[in-house]
């Protein structure tokens, strides 16, 4: 698996990464060995993880995992601190929590949640780069922030000479809010994107496309309202656009919106995650396929016409 350089920063991870959300809730430990070892088997290196994936089950999963399944240096470990709001306590109190969870002394890239507007931003982004100094965290980033509140906190910590690494962000075909301010904004500063849902949350794969499957997220009492963010009519023009271009190119829709959000411009990684091993190996065929132009053009243009229709 091709490897690519996050932002202008050193910190190098695979083009694809392994998300954890559904570890320690829909997918117990023995699962999610398998999924760690199919990944690293090809080529993959990016785990990503957070502190409230199955209320840090899945943190705890990875220090099982990490280095008895794979060594600690086939992988990047990748987590992000959320709901604990921008204070220097909370926040180091929470990274501190998610290395013992982790079992390692050391996270290859943090990254905090939200724009906190009861914390100066000050005392966010030393806190940042006291996680760095302390040897915490090799990289650190951000998370669902607004591109003006990204260019701030990389403003601020590159002239304390400890730039952001990167920004995650949801993106897909369905949802392409971060090219409007996030997108400019990471790559005036030299930071990385981590597209997280590239599949739309599931609905670019086509799996909705006459109802709810029983086995899917759609129907899980965890994720339904979370797929079902992406569900209706003008993203069902837009799952056919893709499922029409898959079977013009002999692939899965899987592959074609992953391959998509893993090749727009600014994106370090595209994060995928998966319930089994099987549904991961859908999404690493996407390694296989690079999108003709004329297919992203039109690609781009049914989601961009729909764009105009919801304005």
């Amino acid at each position: 698996m091709e490897s690519r350089r996050v932002g202008r920063s050193g910190l190098q991870v695979s083009r694809l990464g392994l998300g954890t959300m559904t570890w320690g809730r829909d997918t117990d430990a023995d699962e999610a060995a398998a999924q760690l070892e199919a990944f690293v088997a090809a080529g993959g290196t990016l785990i990503d993880t957070a502190n409230i994936y199955g209320e840090g089950d899945a943190e705890s999963i990875i220090g099982t995992l990490v280095p008895d399944v794979v060594p600690r240096s086939a992988v990047v470990l990748a987590t992000t601190t959320v709901g604990t709001g921008g204070g220097r306590g909370s926040l180091l109190a929470a990274l501190d929590a998610s290395l013992v969870r982790l079992a390692t002394d050391y996270v290859d890239l943090w990254q905090v949640h939200g724009w906190d507007v009861h914390v100066p931003f000050e005392e966010t982004c030393a806190t940042l780069a006291t996680a760095v100094s302390s040897g915490r965290a090799r990289y650190i980033g951000v998370s669902g922030y607004a591109g003006w509140q990204l260019a701030t906190m990389a403003t601020w910590l590159r002239r304390e000479g400890m730039p952001l690494a990167s920004i995650e962000v949801e993106y897909s075909l369905l949802e392409r809010e971060a090219e409007t301010s996030v997108l400019p904004a990471a790559g005036l500063h030299g930071v990385g994107l981590l597209a997280w849902a590239p599949l739309g949350r599931g609905v670019l794969t086509g799996k909705y496309r006459h109802g709810t499957p029983a086995d899917s997220r759609g129907a899980s009492p965890h994720f339904a309202r979370y797929v079902g963010r992406h569900r209706g009519e003008s993203s069902a023009r837009i799952v056919e656009a893709v499922a029409t271009a898959a079977d013009g190119l002999g692939t899965s829709p899987l592959a074609v919106a992953c391959a998509w959000a893993r090749d727009r411009p600014g994106v370090a990684a595209a994060i995928v995650g998966a319930r089994d091993s099987a549904q991961l190996l859908g999404s690493l065929a996407a390694e296989e396929i690079e999108l003709p132009a004329e297919i992203v053009a039109a690609l781009m243009d049914v989601t961009d016409s729909d764009q105009d229709e919801d304005a």
